[in-house]
Formats: structure tokens, sequence, C-alpha cells
């Protein structure tokens, strides 16, 4: 199989110091994750860094292959880039790697003189990279994880075995985790189903309507308790799914911080959302995950799907939809043809097979 690589070699002692950049959302910050030990073990003497925003710095910070997390000021003005700039020209990168890049974080790159810039050719700025992979991703041939794995290849680090994800949650996160459960009588070991309706944009959600009778049918049909979850700005979201539900959920919307809400989904028996972030930390953390998608290449699930093998995949068909006839995807009414009985006995036999 070819790719596209240019090839270079590299020598261990030359690259010394090596900067991850993942300045973008939750899903994309884990699933660069495997990226960590593959550098640690081609590099073992390397000092190793990750450029992320503020609000995903918790998902790296304790990874034990990383030494120090940058946080990104994505602030649009030149004092925000200057400080970031100032950051990394101190660090004197050897090795930047930017899975998906920018142009703002790719000429930070330049412009902080580091010497090896691995990035994709397929940008009108990838002049500024001098390792190159011509692999168009929009394509979704394979999985995001292998996309960035396969960025590592033009460092000459082979790409063997399953790849491997680290999460590390705090006790402090999982005492607040436990506190709220027991202050919304779940208690102990007791599991419970999580339904996340929000995507952040992401995505084609499933109406919230549907997240609510879900819950009603998960209570009454599984005898599980529902809590509904929600990130900053899905309050209302939220709101609805709890008001439309005819049993009481629990709802924890903008509570938790990210290391905490890892501690919410590990405790789940069933986490259960549209094509999101939080998705993805279930998968990793080996809660069992029911997930909607869209009838659209770029959000197909070969390419964004869970990452794991406890997991069942709903794909709406635009082919059928009364709308869009099989045109492009136009609207969430595609995502009506997935049925609620469905997604109950898929839920049904994954919480079976975990018991």
């Amino acid at each position: 199989m070819s790719i596209g690589f240019r090839w270079h070699t590299v020598l261990n002692a030359d690259v010394k110091n090596i900067l991850l950049v993942r300045t973008d959302r939750i899903g994309d910050v884990i699933l660069s994750l495997p990226m960590l030990p593959l550098l640690k073990s081609r590099f073992p003497n390397a000092r190793i860094s990750v450029l992320a925003r503020n609000y995903t710095r918790e998902l790296v910070e304790r990874h034990s292959c990383v030494d120090e997390v940058l946080v990104y000021e994505n602030e649009d003005s030149v004092r925000s880039l200057w400080n970031t700039l100032k950051h990394i020209r101190a660090r004197k990168f050897d090795l930047a790697i930017i899975p998906y890049p920018r142009f703002r974080s790719t000429f930070l790159m330049f412009l902080a003189g580091i010497r090896l810039r691995v990035g994709t050719g397929y940008r009108w700025y990838s002049i500024l990279f001098n390792r190159k992979v011509y692999e168009h991703r929009k394509d979704a041939q394979r999985h995001e994880v292998e996309y960035n794995l396969n960025l590592l290849r033009s460092l000459g680090i082979e790409i063997d075995g399953a790849a491997q994800f680290e999460l590390t949650i705090s006790s402090p996160a999982k005492k607040a985790v436990d506190s709220f459960l027991a202050e919304n009588s779940i208690s102990g070991e007791e599991k419970f189903v999580i339904l996340h309706p929000g995507s952040g944009g992401s995505a084609r959600d499933w109406r919230a309507e549907n997240f609510s009778e879900l819950g009603d049918k998960v209570k009454a049909l599984l005898g599980l308790k529902v809590l509904v979850s929600g990130g900053n700005g899905e309050d209302r979201l939220v709101q609805n799914v709890v008001e439309g539900m005819k049993t009481r959920p629990v709802a924890a919307v903008g509570k938790f911080s990210l290391d905490e809400l890892g501690a919410l989904i590990q405790r789940a028996a069933v986490f259960v959302s549209n094509s999101t972030g939080p998705m993805h930390i279930a998968a990793i953390l080996g809660t069992p995950v029911v997930a909607f998608f869209p009838p659209i290449l770029q959000c197909s699930p070969v390419r964004w799907g869970p990452y794991t093998e406890k997991k069942k995949v709903f794909i709406a068909d635009n082919k059928t939809c009364t709308l869009c006839h099989g045109s492009r995807c136009r609207s969430n009414v595609c995502m009506d043809q997935i049925k609620i009985d469905e997604v109950v006995l898929a839920i049904r036999q994954l919480w079976n097979e975990q018991s």
C-alpha cells in the first residue's frame, strides 16, 4: 500500500525535544494518544510535549510519555500569537508533528524555527512542512487513529500491533464523581446508562425527543437508571431531554472537568451518544458504546467510529430520507431512521455481554 510518503532518515541522537500539536477538540486529542508511546519508543531519550487547548489538557497531562503540556492560546490576536510563539521557541524543539494542521499553528511551528516539521502535503501552506505525508483524510478510507499513526512513518517509525491508549483518571476525580452519584441515589457499584445527546456541532444529531423516549425505555425494560450528560453550552439540550422523559433521570451538564467526566463514563454500563469527543473517551476507557452517525462521508464511522470492540454503531441512510432523496445530507431528518427499539436492543446486548 502506498500513501505517498516522502521518506527521510532520522537519527535518534538528532531528536531530543518533541512537540505534538493537537490544538483541536476532545476526540482529536484522544485519537492521537497512540502516537505518544511510539514516539517514546523511537526516541527514548527525547522530551515529549503536547500543545493543546486548556480544556483538553487533562487528557494528556498524566500520560506516562508526556513531560509537559503547553496551553495553546486560540485568541485571534497578535499578542496571543506572540505569547504562544515565545513559549515554543523557549523549549527549542527539534521535531513538531501536526496531525490536523491549521495555518496558524503550522505557521507558529515554522516561525519557532523547529527543524523537523511533520504534516500533510495537501494544504496550500504545506510548504511550511519539511516531512510531508500525502494522504487525504476527507476520503475516510481508514480510521483517524491510523491516519495519525501514518504520520510517524515519515520518521522511520514502524507501526506494528494494536494502537496503545493511555488515559489515567485521577483519584480526586473518582471521589468527586462518587459523591455526585451518591447525592443522586446511585450508590456503590450500581450501574447506569449515560445518554449524551450533543455533538458540539461535529455531526448530525439524533433528536432530543428520541433520547427522551430511549431513556424511559431503558428504565422500564432494562431496569437501569439513566443519566443525561452534556458539555458547556448544552444546558438547554440536556434540559429538553430530561423534561421529555416520564421518569426522572439524573442530569449532569457542565458539572465536570474532563478528568471527572472520564470517571463518570468509566462508571457507566453503556454510553449512548452522537459522534462526539466523550464517545471516544468511553471507547478507550472500556465502557460499551452505542453511537449514531449521519450519512456524510467526512463524518463516517470508518474514520470517526468508537475505537473499541464493545460497540454498536447506527448509520443513517440518506438514500431513503424523505428530504434528501439520496442527495447531499441537509438536515437531521435522516437520523430519524435510527429506531428507538433497535437502540434499546443494542444497549441490552452490550449490557448482557458485560454482565
